[in-house]
């Protein structure tokens, strides 16, 4: 059987589209669909079930996908293996969220761009949830961090890390508020402040008051901003309330340049996960970011 003919069978059943798998094996759409039928013809039974958005693998398409997909595998690690020790540097392509990405991934990764001249060469992207994982898809990406979990078999999720979450301001909004206030009120003795977000739906403060105070905050972003350092320097400066993650605002807390209103017993958490491409971990440069970074998360508080 011929592995040209594997390899696309296993790249569109992890992708399950035609399409898709025919952006990362670089090949067009047709020659995709006339391999597909080759194998199929050599096999003598369909293996993908064509619907009107993408396809779904038939029970045999699952069973041969199940035995040849870690052989195939282990083709492109000895393949990359053999690379990686003549190439002198190997680029990743790493996809996150601005803020997490810059403070926290790439300070780790760079650590891996001077290892005896075979340390990685990085190019990081920015992009929310949807962006990164579909430019992973495609195969822009080697690499994506993001929040959200993603379903199907072409990407894999490993967790990362969780986040915390603290309600913070500027000094004189806590004065105002008074000791005691957001136990006594809960979230009414903050009606009337000004907040300070990153969205107009105000993602990290309505989630902070579902999961601090069970209800939905009545305030509007007095400033909206699309990134948390700079949702910080506004808070800092007295601009109003804001949700921010711990570790982004940790040095700012330890200064007195913001407080946190509130310490809940149980604060809300937001889940890191690590994505790449199914099958990609076999290749070394791969495995050894997504390995770092794995252990340099467990450090982080």
């Amino acid at each position: 059987m011929d592995v040209a003919l594997l390899r696309t069978f296993v790249t569109v059943h992890r992708a399950g589209s035609f399409t898709r798998a025919a952006a990362l094996l670089g090949l067009s759409q047709p020659a995709v669909t006339s391999q597909i039928r080759t194998l199929e013809r050599q096999l003598g039974r369909p293996l993908f079930l064509r619907r009107a958005r993408g396809v779904t693998p038939t029970t045999i398409g699952d069973e041969l996908a199940h035995k040849a997909a870690p052989h195939l595998d282990a083709l492109v690690e000895i393949a990359e293996t053999e690379l990686d020790e003549h190439a002198s540097l190997r680029t990743l392509h790493l996809a996150g969220p601005p803020e997490f990405t810059a403070e926290r991934a790439l300070p780790a990764l760079a650590e891996l761009t001077d290892d005896d001249g075979q340390g990685l060469a990085l190019r990081a992207s920015f992009g929310n949830a949807d962006e990164t994982l579909e430019g992973l898809a495609a195969g822009h990406h080697d690499l994506a961090i993001t929040t959200a979990r993603p379903h199907g078999a072409l990407l894999t999720a490993t967790p990362l890390c969780d986040e915390e979450h603290v309600l913070v301001a500027a000094p004189r909004w806590a004065s105002r508020i008074g000791p005691g206030g957001l136990r006594r009120k809960g979230a009414h003795a903050l009606e009337s402040f000004p907040l300070v977000e990153v969205h107009e739906s105000l993602p990290f403060v309505a989630r902070y008051w579902a999961s601090v105070f069970d209800s939905r905050p009545t305030a509007v972003g007095t400033v909206v901003v699309p990134d948390l350092r700079a949702v910080l320097a506004c808070a800092a400066t007295g601009a109003g309330l804001a949700v921010l993650p711990r570790y982004l605002c940790a040095l700012a807390l330890e200064r007195g340049e913001v407080v946190a209103l509130h310490e809940p017993a149980i604060p809300p958490l937001r889940t890191y996960f690590l994505v790449v491409r199914t099958g990609t971990m076999a290749m070394p440069h791969i495995a050894r970011a997504h390995e770092w970074l794995l252990r340099t998360a467990a450090d982080w508080g």
